[in-house]
């Protein structure tokens, strides 16, 4: 069995939208870089995979990516789309039976997204994975909703800043050392289900007790509130819940 350490980094610019077809819910956030590295049982590397991707679903990489990662549109022009650079991808996971693992939820839901967007086959993809970012919050005691950034993490357990951020197959590295340093039994891969959409629990409707409502005004203003006060109280409340008169 082996572990795939990846990350990922993501481009979503609509002014430079290519297919205007679709609905703007059917586009994903479009990967422009893989960064991964693979663990053998005993965490020790055998081999790492790091591509760029020619964007294709949006013609450009917004300002704030570029700021952010430092990758440019003219930098990926001379990449390949991403269903070569997944098929490469693939290649190098090569066991569907191996691990994934992510820091955070979000490069594993993108990651099958992109796929079904460019009608590829996910089949090949591991369904086992480990998302490490809130056993890093579990290894430090801290609630496992009161997640780390990879940086933050990277410098609570003391292991060397030799990159950047921000760079898909550097944070694979670095995500790949806190793996390592935090490894437990109690660490145990989840099965990832892409279809899967969670129910939200349907909410019962409440009702405004409006005689207790008025009750309370009688009481503040110690007289009785006329019919007429009682509708504009009413119809205050209503507008109030509205949000509409908010600075």
């Amino acid at each position: 069995m082996h572990y795939i350490v990846f990350d990922m980094e993501f481009n979503q610019d609509f002014s430079s939208l290519q297919d205007t077809v679709k609905k703007w819910s059917k586009y994903p956030f479009e990967i422009i870089q893989i960064g991964a590295v693979k663990l053998d049982s005993d965490f020790i590397r055998v081999a790492s995979f790091n591509r760029f991707v020619k964007p294709t679903i949006y013609g450009k990489v917004s300002s704030f990516i570029t700021e952010l990662t430092g990758i440019t549109t003219e930098q990926l022009v001379k990449e390949q789309a991403f269903p070569e650079v997944y098929k490469h991808f693939v290649e190098f996971i090569r066991d569907p039976d191996s691990v994934f693992c992510i820091w955070g939820m979000s490069d594993i839901k993108e990651l099958f997204k992109n796929v079904e967007y460019h009608n590829l086959d996910s089949k090949c993809l591991p369904k086992k994975y480990i998302n490490i970012q809130p056993y890093v919050s579990k290894y430090f005691g801290l609630p496992t909703k009161n997640l780390l950034r990879l940086q933050n993490a990277v410098e609570a357990l003391h292991i060397p800043v030799i990159y950047s951020f921000h760079n898909a197959f550097f944070d694979a590295c670095y995500t790949a050392e806190i793996l390592k340093k935090i490894n437990s039994p109690s660490i145990e891969p989840c099965f990832y289900d892409p279809s899967y959409v969670p129910v939200k629990p349907r909410q019962h409707k409440r009702e405004i007790d409006y005689d207790k409502l008025i009750q309370q005004f009688e009481k503040m203003y110690a007289r009785k509130i006329s019919k007429v006060e009682q509708e504009m109280i009413k119809l205050a409340y209503h507008m109030g819940k509205t949000r509409q008169f908010l600075k």
